[in-house]
């Protein structure tokens, strides 16, 4: 069965880079507001194990998507922790809506839904801390 999930933009009403970590990413201070606009993801479950983006972004390859790289991590982390159950996998698809590179968190935002929708449809049972 198909499902449907939003996935909103995020407009950084303030960002302030406070640092750099050893792994070489920024510790930052942050806020900002998620709008009430933003892509909005299809997924349908499969059984066979794969996982598919129906809809490849231009000049992205599937592999580099952050949507199809957040599915196999957590794919692997919940199948590494015995919580994924055999044979999950999904087709998904994006109703493309914010720009790439826009500044909305658009990628970010695809990838943490992808991660919310999936856990829920596969039942991992992973917490949001976990996710």
């Amino acid at each position: 069965m198909m499902t449907h999930w939003p996935s909103p933009a995020k407009l950084n009403l303030f960002l302030y880079i406070t640092g750099q970590r050893a792994d070489g990413y920024h510790t930052l201070q942050t806020l900002f507001q998620f709008l009430d606009y933003g892509d909005t993801l299809h997924i349908e479950p499969r059984r066979d194990g794969e996982i598919h983006l129906l809809t490849p972004v231009n000049g992205v390859e599937n592999e580099d998507n952050l949507i199809v790289r957040a599915a196999r991590l957590l794919m692997k982390i919940a199948s590494e922790s015995g919580r994924l159950p055999a044979g999950s996998g999904a087709d998904i698809s994006i109703e493309k809506r914010l720009p790439m590179g826009g500044g909305l968190g658009g990628g970010s935002s695809n990838a943490a839904t992808v991660l919310v929708a999936l856990n829920h449809l596969w039942q991992c049972g992973l917490s949001i801390d976990e996710l």
